[in-house]
C-alpha cells in the first residue's frame, strides 16, 4: 500500500535484507486512473501478468489499471539506504483533469538508518508517457508456448471510446455538462450499454423476455478513420443505447479487434472480459490494417484485461468455451457508467461439461 504524503504523516515501508532477490505482488486496485509504479535505483523483473507466467522482461518502471495485477522480481543490489517506491498517475486523455500526485513508500535496507533520506524514484515516467507504457507492452511474452487459435472462425471488431449525446434534459446546467452542452456517454462499436434490472444471466437462462437483445453488431456499421473523428459534438458523436448482446456458439475460435477512437479524445482503455483469459497477439498504433498488422501467435501475453493503447488498437484471440453470459468493459469505473461495455453469451455445447450448470437449489429468489 502507497500512502499520500500530503495527507499523512505515516508512510508505509517495506524492510528488505542486502543481496536478497524479492517477489512483490503488485495490484491495481484502482478506480477512475491508471497509475505508473517505480522503485529507485532499482530494476523491475515482469515474470507474471493477471496470474499467467512470463518470460523475465526487465523495465524501470511498469503501468497498471484498475484489476491488473503483476508480479515483479526486485534484487536488493544497491548500497545501503532508503530507496522511494513511487506511484503516479497515467492519463492518456486529452484535456482532461486530473490530481498529478506521486505516492511514496519506503523500500529500506537492513541497517540503514531508520531517519536516512529517502532516495527520490526519479524514473517515474510522465503522467501522459503513452510511450513508456508500449515498451513494456512490447516486450511481454509468455512464459511458455500456449494454445493460441491459429484458425479463426468468428471475427469480431469492436470499437471503443467516448460519445457526447444531445442534451433532452429539462434541467441542462445540471444534467448536460460534456462538450457544447450535451450528455458524456461511452460506448463500444457505438451502443452505450444500459445495465438491465435483474441479471443478464437470469434473465437468459430463465427465458425472460424483455431484459436484453441479441443485435450486438460484430463490428461497427461504418468504418471511417477512427483515431481522428468525428468530434463535432454533440452533432455528430451520438451514440445509440440499450441491453445488446452478441451471441457465440460454443467452441468458436474468436479473433477481437479492439480500437480506440478519437471521438471525444483518444485514450488507453483497460478492457476487461469476465469469464475469460485470452491471448494478447497484437498492439498497435492507429487505425488496425490487417495488411500491415504483426501478430505474435507463438507466445503472446495470456491476459484477462488489457489496455488498448491511446489512439490505437489490441488484437485478442480466445475460445469460447465456458458458457454463459459474460460481461466485457472498460475497467475505469466512470467510463463502464457511461456505458463502456457489452455482454457476451456464449451459447451451451454438447454433453453436461459444456452446459451450463443449472442455478444452486438455495440461491436467493429477488
Amino acid at each position: 500500500m502507497l500512502i499520500y504524503l500530503s495527507y499523512f504523516s505515516d508512510v508505509y515501508q517495506i524492510n528488505v535484507v542486502p543481496g536478497k532477490t524479492y517477489m512483490l505482488r503488485l495490484i491495481g486496485a484502482l478506480l477512475h486512473m491508471e497509475c505508473f509504479f517505480s522503485i529507485a535505483n532499482h530494476k523491475l523483473t515482469i515474470v507474471e501478468a493477471d496470474g499467467e507466467y512470463t518470460k523475465p522482461l526487465t523495465t524501470d518502471h511498469v503501468m497498471l489499471g484498475p484489476g491488473q495485477t503483476l508480479n515483479v522480481l526486485v534484487t536488493t543490489d544497491q548500497k545501503i539506504g532508503r530507496y522511494s517506491m513511487a506511484m503516479g498517475p497515467y492519463m492518456s486523455g486529452q484535456n482532461v483533469t486530473i490530481q498529478n500526485i506521486t505516492a511514496i513508500a519506503y523500500f529500506q535496507y537492513l541497517g540503514a538508518s531508520p531517519h536516512s533520506v529517502a532516495l527520490p524514484a526519479s524514473l517515474l515516467p510522465r503522467f501522459d508517457d503513452n510511450l513508456a507504457v508500449k515498451t513494456v507492452m512490447d516486450g511481454l511474452k509468455s512464459l511458455e508456448v500456449g494454445n493460441v487459435p491459429k484458425e479463426i472462425d468468428t471475427n469480431l471488431f469492436f470499437t471503443i471510446g467516448f460519445n457526447v449525446n444531445k442534451c433532452n434534459s429539462k434541467t441542462p446546467k445540471q444534467n448536460c455538462q460534456g462538450s457544447n452542452g450535451g450528455v458524456m456517454a461511452a460506448s463500444m462499436n457505438n451502443n452505450s450499454f444500459i445495465k438491465p434490472k435483474i441479471s443478464l444471466l437470469q434473465a437468459y437462462y430463465g427465458h425472460i423476455n424483455g431484459y436484453f437483445t441479441e443485435d450486438f453488431p460484430g463490428s461497427p456499421l461504418k468504418f471511417y478513420d477512427f483515431v481522428n473523428g468525428p468530434n463535432s459534438a454533440p452533432n455528430d458523436t451520438g451514440s445509440t443505447n440499450g441491453t445488446r448482446t452478441k451471441v457465440i456458439e460454443y467452441g468458436s475460435r474468436v479473433q477481437l479487434i479492439l480500437q480506440d477512437t478519437g471521438t471525444v479524445t483518444t485514450e488507453n482503455h483497460p478492457i476487461h472480459f469476465h469469464g475469460y483469459s485470452f491471448y494478447v497477439v497484437g498492439y498497435g498504433s492507429g487505425n488496425y490494417n490487417p495488411q500491415t498488422a504483426t501478430f505474435n501467435l507463438v507466445d503472446p501475453p495470456y491476459m484477462n484485461t488489457i489496455g488498448v493503447p491511446v489512439g490505437g488498437w489490441a488484437a485478442i484471440r480466445f475460445v469460447a468455451d465456458n458458457p454463459g453470459v459474460w460481461f466485457m468493459h472498460c475497467h475505469l469505473e466512470v467510463h463502464m457508467t457511461w456505458g463502456l461495455g457489452v455482454a457476451l453469451i456464449v451459447k451451451n455445447g454438447q454433453g453436461p461439461m459444456e452446459t451450463l450448470p443449472h442455478p444452486p437449489a438455495d440461491m436467493p429468489r429477488c
